[in-house]
């Protein structure tokens, strides 16, 4: 393990996997979404996370997903890379494959299938940080999961210097702010938030940077409210993350109970950008259902609403 300066800084939005009607990797609208975010003033790109709807890729996706992303992107920002799998081995064969194929950093949630305790993920992550000579992140998404990481391991990693930061989708809000406080003294240790819609809140806080699923859809507005912050421009920040709460209304068009949760979101993600012409479809991986014309048309009149069609 290689301990840097930090890079990891900013606005990294958790890029989209675009696919075709027919349900392959749509590898040209991949492209630009690259460049979309890129041109939109992102300062660096998670690749296969959640809204890369990782857990649902062949490995052989995966790794054509982080090989076109790498490619378009030429080093112009740091890459992270998921590697989202259930248990310890499996994490660590995921991480090599990413690093080969050119990934800055690495991503990792806690175990998950697999019953464990806070004792068994500290051992996880010190084995996959062992294995890889890139920064690790912990992920922390307990409603996928189903487990919590612990403020206090979170920290010890930290001081350890087995872990470069942490991407906390956690929800809460008390242990997060409960993070950022123990972790002051932590040289290049940065904490993202997941949310959309307080990221000003979370940045006067004293986090490094947020990890936007909606920064799909406008990296630029996530830009300019990271921008306004690290200026101490906060009614300037507020302004744009109120605009940006309104674009995250998108994410409510989807009919209760017609797809999933999961779908809903990403889905929405999906349709906006289709109707910005970024991508050709809003195709889901399989089970997932694409939203449907009438969902298509409620999210195209936030869109219109915010200014981004």
């Amino acid at each position: 393990m290689t301990t840097v300066a930090s890079r990891f800084q900013g606005v990294i939005p958790p890029v989209v996997t675009p696919r075709t009607a027919d349900g392959a990797i749509d590898v040209p609208s991949l492209e630009n979404v690259t460049r979309h975010l890129l041109d939109g003033g992102v300062t660096g790109l998670f690749v296969n996370g959640s809204s890369g709807e990782v857990t649902h890729l062949t490995n052989g996706e995966r790794d054509t997903v982080l090989r076109t992303i790498v490619g378009v992107n030429a080093g112009q920002v740091p890459v992270l890379a998921g590697a989202v799998e259930q248990t310890t081995n499996r994490v660590i064969e995921e991480a090599a494959r990413a690093v080969s194929l050119g990934a800055d950093g690495i991503v990792a949630t806690s175990q998950y299938y697999a019953i464990s305790n806070a004792e068994e993920n500290g051992r996880h992550f010190r084995a996959i940080a062992a294995s890889v000579d890139v920064p690790v992140f912990a992920y922390d998404v307990p409603v996928r999961t189903h487990f919590k990481l612990p403020t206090d391991l979170l920290v010890e990693l930290g001081r350890e210097g087995v872990i470069a930061g942490v991407k906390d989708s956690s929800g809460d809000d008390v242990s997060f702010r409960q993070l950022v406080i123990a972790a002051k003294d932590i040289p290049n240790f940065d904490i993202f938030t997941g949310h959309e819609v307080v990221v000003d809140g979370a940045l006067l806080g004293g986090a490094q940077g947020v990890v936007p699923g909606l920064g799909n859809v406008d990296p630029a507005g996530y830009r300019r409210l990271y921008d306004a912050a690290a200026a101490g421009d906060w009614a300037k920040a507020s302004a744009e993350q109120d605009r940006l709460a309104d674009v995250f209304n998108i994410v409510y068009a989807p009919k209760p109970g017609r797809v999933s949760g999961n779908a809903a979101g990403l889905g929405a993600f999906k349709t906006a950008m289709m109707l910005m012409g970024i991508i050709k479809t809003n195709v889901m991986s399989t089970p997932m259902l694409a939203l449907d014309d009438d969902e298509t048309e409620a999210i195209k009149a936030v869109l219109v609403r915010t200014g981004l069609i």
